[in-house]
């Protein structure tokens, strides 16, 4: 399993993907993904004329919540190493012509944003793509990146606890998906990835463990019956 946690190999998966990710990420979700990220948005309170850094910004699916607060003086850094997934958010960066927005195509551990940049820092559904030791890296580039006091907001979709949702679910990512893959992709082994790794994942708690470690302020969050978790939190020092 550990090639799947090969940069490259995420990176071709979701250049593979672009096309239809948006769509199938809403099908794999049952539609809350939507919700979801709106959520994760809404737990860190974004205020006006601040720095907000989109971690894995994808298509910058989660620009719409975030922009919610913006004003003048506000910025929106979004980064994604995938050429694809930026090609398509500087597409999106149309729709959000009064807002100041950077897109950078960057590896999130070996990116260019200055330290103690981000008020707050976003991701959404970019979680599951790491190991532990990803994991490590990723919690020392937050606290890098956030401000002292900054406020950081993750979230994945995860496998529910539920003993009748579970197996349904697990069913639903692991067999129907990639038959909802092929039709949009024509590639059922492309999306069957995405029950790969939500079913190495599990949900959010190793990721709010290896937190722990650093100088923040957290809290483990469930959405929706554990189908999607995630942590919040803040930069103590």
């Amino acid at each position: 399993m550990k090639e799947i946690y090969e940069p490259k190999f995420v990176e071709k998966l979701f250049d593979n993907m672009s096309r239809s990710y948006s769509k199938m990420n809403y099908l794999t979700s049952f539609g809350f993904s939507e919700r979801w990220r709106r959520q994760c948005v809404e737990e860190i309170q974004i205020e006006k004329g601040k720095t907000v850094v989109d971690l894995m910004t994808g298509m910058g699916e989660c620009w719409k919540h975030i922009l919610k607060s913006s004003d003048k003086n506000s910025k929106l850094i979004g980064l994604d190493f995938s050429s694809e997934m930026v090609n398509r958010a500087q597409k999106n960066k149309l729709r959000f012509r009064d807002s100041k927005i950077q897109v950078l195509k960057e590896n999130v551990f070996e990116n260019s944003i200055p330290e103690e940049t981000a008020d707050y820092i976003i991701s959404g559904f970019g979680l599951k793509t790491f190991n532990d030791e990803q994991l490590d890296k990723l919690a020392l580039e937050i606290k890098r990146i956030l401000k002292v006091n900054g406020k950081f907001s993750l979230i994945d979709v995860s496998v529910p606890k539920n003993k009748l949702l579970k197996p349904f679910y697990m069913f639903y990512l692991k067999r129907i998906v990639p038959i909802l893959g092929k039709l949009f992709l024509g590639s059922p082994e492309t999306y069957k990835m995405l029950g790969v790794y939500t079913e190495e994942f599990q949900n959010s708690k190793n990721v709010f463990r290896i937190f722990s470690k650093q100088e923040f302020k957290i809290q483990y969050v469930e959405y929706f019956y554990g189908c999607a978790t995630g942590i919040k939190g803040v930069r103590i020092k």
